[in-house]
């Protein structure tokens, strides 16, 4: 696949023009499937990521970047193509469910996806609440959930510039999340909602973002008393 060809060349590119602080790297398994949850605040995060991660990491994206005509069009469907991009038309995309069914195959085949839990990008830098898609992931493919904090990525590229801004980025990558201790009676609606919240807590406290307004878990991601209850 043209990955292997062209992230020896961007990798190099990117940590030498921005020298990015990554960090705990070792925890993306080296075989298997992974889901890789980060903080989401520039549009730039689904470039660096696969360009970073020793395996592939695959997104989603609208389709309508394989179909611009022109040489910027074909050097989009070609970067999309590239880093392993999984085209989707906009009806998919609006349903949810059809973006959740592709992440599953990319998961089920035994490859890397990475997933925004809060289901957009940041404009005001705040970490926002998160949407149960990941959770739906984890529960669907039984892969481990890696969570990433990013750290500046907002600053790469600003309006009203040409060049991308020299600016330090760290990434910073955690240790699979465990959810072994979940309890058994929960309901399908509610065990979601927990692994949510964990997984936006661990997030959190990589990228030490602060909360949105009513974005912070409750419960941090930790049932109470053991019964399934929420704190």
């Amino acid at each position: 696949m043209l990955y292997s060809l062209v992230r020896p060349v961007l990798g190099p590119l990117f940590t030498t023009y921005w020298r990015p602080r990554v960090t705990g790297l070792e925890n993306i398994p080296t075989t298997g499937s992974f889901l890789l949850a980060s903080n989401h605040l520039a549009n730039v995060d689904s470039f660096l990521i696969p360009v970073v991660s020793p395996r592939m990491v695959r997104f989603i994206s609208k389709d309508v970047y394989w179909k611009n005509g022109g040489v910027i069009g074909r050097l989009q469907k070609w970067f999309m193509s590239s880093v392993g991009t999984v085209p989707l038309d906009r009806e998919a995309l609006s349903s949810g469910r059809g973006a959740l069914e592709a992440a599953l195959q990319v998961l089920q085949e035994g490859n890397g996806f990475g997933i925004y839990p809060e289901g957009s990008r940041s404009k005001d830098g705040l970490l926002h609440k998160g949407q149960s898609g990941a959770a739906w992931l984890a529960l669907q493919s039984g892969c481990p959930v890696i969570p990433l904090g990013l750290v500046g990525t907002q600053n790469l590229f600003r309006a009203g510039r040409l060049l991308p801004t020299r600016y330090r980025v760290d990434m910073r990558f955690g240790e699979p999340i465990d959810f072994s201790d979940l309890p058994t009676d929960l309901s399908t609606g509610a065990r979601r909602r927990l692994i949510t919240d964990r997984i936006m807590t661990e997030i959190q406290a990589l990228s030490g973002q602060e909360w949105a307004p009513g974005a912070a878990p409750r419960s941090g991601g930790t049932p109470a008393n053991g019964d399934g209850a929420l704190a």
